[in-house]
């Protein structure tokens, strides 16, 4: 079996065997170093002998082989270094610090009767854990996602995220969090909690859609896990608003990627997309949750965005689009939730509404946020701006540095088209303006 193939199949299983192993028994980071070795493994090994005929049982066994051997090495060297009496450890016979060894056979082949990836989510997203923490945890441990690519998520350097991520297993370790879903009095609508659960799957789903490096604009796998995640929060939590308007957001979202790219992997900006390719079950779905939880939930921020993608979905063509109302709704984001980024998608419907000028007039007040310093969709959303003024030499600077501070390969090839385009392009009355990429 070729070793792409193996890796594809590996990175869905990764999460479930983590699951499962801390499920059993406890202690998250010696499991995940234990999955971590049964990963390599597999990685050696499937590629000449075959793809065991159950893989996730496989890598459970595994997995728990190295982490019993590795328990069963430290008690004896700690009896060894006991002369006087037996050490007993906290919580009784076992692991390290109370894991349980008998939660089940090392040997078992048996997958786990249930998929316990949303359990690990709440677990990653565990109270005595700062927000960052939990976000950043999360995305390494459910979301698959690298060091490197949390990092520029969060616009913090890699080695910053990767003591982040060290700090946060070291602070479940120690405070010994409990694996399960959070009893019901921990689980109020709106609770910190949940609203780091759901940030978490925001950004694991923004990462997917607009891959940040690299040469594929999109990861499917990422943008399908964070649906499949937030799916399964909606399950538990049916009434919660935000968790109905994040579903909304991401599959009103989603629906577009098919018309995103060409077949050669270009870029293919909103306003120019086959709409007739758009995923219509999707956006219906999007559209009715939406509507269902504005109806009966206190408003909330993702049930605003997952509005405006609803507007542009709903629009026939994109002369058509209802930008006074998206500016309406940004308004609204706006005071629920102040930032740089509603700040720099307010000036492009302000833009759109009352003319280019007075969008760059909204996006100049965020040349000095720090924030968003080396963000390549200022520039993006300049040029765009300065386009439709018609001052062609300064969009094409923008769009060039745009190019230059990216590091997704299908948009730096977009913005360096768009740059080489602009002395040719001529407007004419009526035509649609050229819009950034969606």
């Amino acid at each position: 079996m070729p070793q792409d193939s193996v890796e594809d199949l590996l990175r869905p299983l990764t999460r479930q065997v983590l699951g499962t192993l801390v499920r059993r028994y406890g202690q998250f980071e010696a499991c995940e170093d234990a999955v971590q070795e049964a990963l390599l493994d597999a990685s050696v090994q499937w590629p000449e002998r075959g793809v065991p005929a159950n893989p996730l049982g496989w890598l459970i066994t595994v997995a728990s082989r190295r982490l019993t051997d590795q328990w069963r090495s430290e008690s004896a060297r700690r009896r060894r270094e006991v002369t006087v009496f037996t050490l007993e450890l906290p919580g009784g016979p076992g692991g390290p610090d109370g894991a349980a060894l008998g939660a089940a056979e090392p040997g078992e082949e048996r997958a786990a009767d249930t998929d316990d990836t949303l359990t690990l989510l709440f677990l990653c997203c565990h109270p005595v854990l700062p927000p960052a923490a939990q976000v950043a945890l999360t995305l390494r441990a459910v979301g698959g996602l690298t060091t490197a690519e949390i990092a520029r998520a969060f616009l913090v350097p890699e080695a910053t995220m990767a003591q982040r991520i060290s700090r946060a297993k070291q602070r479940i370790k120690a405070d010994g969090a409990r694996f399960g879903l959070p009893p019901q009095p921990e689980r109020p609508e709106h609770s910190e909690r949940l609203a780091a659960v759901l940030h978490v799957l925001y950004l694991i789903f923004n990462e997917g859609y607009t891959t940040s490096s690299g040469d594929d604009l999109h990861r499917a796998e990422l943008t399908a896990e964070a649906i499949r995640l937030t799916r399964a929060v909606h399950r538990l939590l049916p009434d919660d608003g935000e968790v109905s308007g994040l579903l909304a957001l991401m599959l009103l979202t989603d629906a577009r990627r098919a018309a995103r790219s060409r077949p050669d992997g270009t870029l293919v900006p909103l306003a120019d997309q086959d709409r007739g390719r758009w995923d219509a079950a999707a956006i219906s779905e999007g559209s009715a949750l939406i509507s269902a939880a504005l109806a009966r939930a206190p408003i909330g921020p993702y049930q605003v965005q997952a509005a405006i993608a609803a507007v542009h979905d709903e629009a026939a063509r994109a002369q058509d689009t209802d930008w006074a109302q998206i500016l309406a709704l940004y308004e609204v984001l706006e005071r629920l939730t102040p930032g740089p980024v509603v700040t720099l998608n307010r000036a492009v419907a302000i833009g759109m509404v009352r003319g280019p000028r007075a969008g760059l007039e909204v996006l100049s007040g965020l040349d000095g946020d720090h924030r968003l310093a080396g963000n390549h969709r200022v520039e993006v959303v300049r040029a765009h701006l300065l386009e439709m003024a018609g001052d062609h030499a300064a969009a094409r600077d923008s769009y060039q540095r745009a190019a230059r501070l990216t590091t997704s390969t299908p948009e730096q090839r977009y913005l360096q088209a768009r740059a080489a385009r602009l002395p040719r392009l001529a407007r004419e009355p009526g035509q649609a303006p050229a819009s950034p990429p969606a």
